[in-house]
């Protein structure tokens, strides 16, 4: 019922006229491509293939196909405090919107009860020496309202709308932001695992190779200072995997922390590099679209919103304003006179306030929200050719990726056919153990060499699903019901 009553007075509302500008959401920018023509060249072999879709999937991260990531996506969306920060500072916005609307819509009545004694000099009535003592008592209900004729009341929630609108476009980055750092976090673990795993191998190959050439200095195959070259190129190889060892352990305690978990108490699941699918296509929403579905370009349009009501509201302020007031009270001496009909008395008020003279203050006030406005114009801009940008680097990214992996995925299935004719030209004892323990070394080196391409690859798709903006315009109800659909 509430909820009703606050929708028809604001519909009353708004249907009057309201000083300053009526806000207009900015036009998308009239562009039929993200990169010039000079870049747009998809000639990776490797490279998914771009498919213009209306919208990007709300579960983009399920692109991947591992439910190890889902899993862990959900659990971050569960337990973040970045998240529930932004929730709250939403919440926060909606409750003082609720509060500004029954301060603007509605009339003020207040009921005041009072009861006093007091001790007063006879002096006032001709005699000093007989002071006189006595009790007052009243109830009074008291009613105002403020006529909001030129619209400053409706330029102010319309403030309180736009603010809304932007902590919810603010928790829908928030949200974005955490889902693209938890994919790209567990492929960056999944990558130090394989990579440390790798140079674990060479490592041990490196070990074996020096052990023969110890047995070889020995017996005098080799020389001093070859030896003391295997000991260093052993020594190099194992100064590598600490670092990528504390990467690691590293990326778990982040990724611990973007889904809300003591890094401690973590239990992660190990995601495998191979459990990962690249998708065979990508949605790629029109450039005309990109404003409507980045939610930091909407939360900037929100913000040149509420710079547009300021200046309404500054406008407001240089105009007439109309209070009404009533009153209706009983005062008695006696608490069993305060509801006799002799007791009773009323008044009845209207107040006319124009700004007469403020030394130009008003004026430099609608200045400072005219360049306010001038100043959220400017960072929407901004916005706007960030995520343009955002775009365009992705999928410039996306295509340098895939030519680096093609040429990856050639130099490890070379290394890996040689790996297998050495192997087998060792068993027939047609090389040396040092020939074969060289090949393996050089199989691993170019196998990490492909782990970091196709890390690149995933995250650069991950990084071209937040650059458009993502899938949250899918679920609208939840959108609806974060922003202006709570029963007030």
């Amino acid at each position: 019922m509430r909820s009703s009553i606050h929708y028809l007075a604001y519909a009353l509302l708004l249907s009057g006229c309201a000083v300053g500008p009526d806000f207009k959401a900015p036009e998308s920018p009239k562009v039929t491509s993200y990169r010039s023509a000079m870049t747009a060249d998809q000639s990776g072999q490797e490279t998914p293939k771009l498919v213009t879709s209306d919208a990007i999937p709300e579960q983009w991260w399920q692109l991947f196909q591992s439910g190890s990531l889902s899993q862990l996506i959900e659990q971050g969306l569960a337990n973040s405090p970045t998240l529930a920060a932004a929730q709250a500072r939403l919440l926060s916005a909606r409750e003082m919107l609720d509060a500004d609307s029954s301060w603007v819509l509605f009339p003020h009545a207040d009921v005041a009860l009072n009861s006093s004694r007091q001790k007063i000099s006879g002096a006032a009535f001709g005699n000093a020496g007989n002071p006189r003592i006595f009790s007052v008592h009243n109830a009074a209900v008291n009613v105002s309202y403020t006529i909001d004729a030129f619209g400053g009341g409706q330029r102010y929630l319309e403030l309180g709308e736009a603010k809304v609108a932007y902590q919810a476009y603010q928790l829908e980055a928030a949200r974005l932001t955490l889902i693209t750092n938890i994919v790209t976090a567990a492929i960056a673990e999944a990558s130090l695992r394989e990579q440390v795993k790798a140079s674990q191998s060479i490592i041990e190959d490196a070990t074996r190779l020096l052990g023969m050439g110890e047995k070889q200095f020995e017996i005098g195959v080799i020389g001093r200072a070859e030896l003391l070259a295997q000991r260093a190129d052993l020594a190099q190889t194992r100064s590598q995997l600490p670092p990528l060892q504390k990467a690691l352990a590293s990326m778990r305690h982040q990724l611990s922390v973007l889904i809300g978990v003591m890094p401690g108490e973590a239990d992660l699941p190990d995601i495998q590099m191979d459990e990962l699918v690249m998708p065979q296509e990508i949605p790629l929403t029109l450039p005309s679209e990109l404003t409507h579905r980045r939610p930091d370009v909407l939360a900037a349009e929100s913000a040149l919103h509420q710079a547009n009501a300021q200046i309404g509201i500054a406008t407001s302020n240089m105009y007439p304003k109309l209070a009404l007031s009533a009153s209706y009270a009983t005062e008695a001496t006696k608490i069993a006179d305060l509801f006799n009909a002799g007791s009773v008395i009323w008044g009845l008020g209207a107040g006319l306030t124009q700004p007469l003279f403020r030394a130009g203050e008003l004026r430099a006030r609608k200045r400072v929200a005219l360049a306010d406005f001038d100043q959220a114009a400017a960072n929407y801009r901004q916005s706007v050719l960030a995520a343009f940008g955002d775009v365009a680097d992705a999928l410039s990214a996306l295509e340098m990726d895939g030519k680096q992996l093609a040429l990856e995925t050639e130099a490890e299935n070379l290394a890996g056919e040689t790996l297998t004719i050495v192997r087998e030209q060792y068993r027939q004892g047609a090389v040396s153990l040092l020939m074969l323990l060289d090949a393996q070394r050089r199989y691993q080196q170019l196998r990490i060499n492909l782990i970091k391409a196709r890390a690149a690859m995933f995250n650069d798709t991950a990084a071209l699903m937040f650059a458009l903006g993502g899938g949250w315009q899918q679920n609208q109800d939840r959108i609806n019901s974060e922003t202006m659909e709570k029963p007030l």
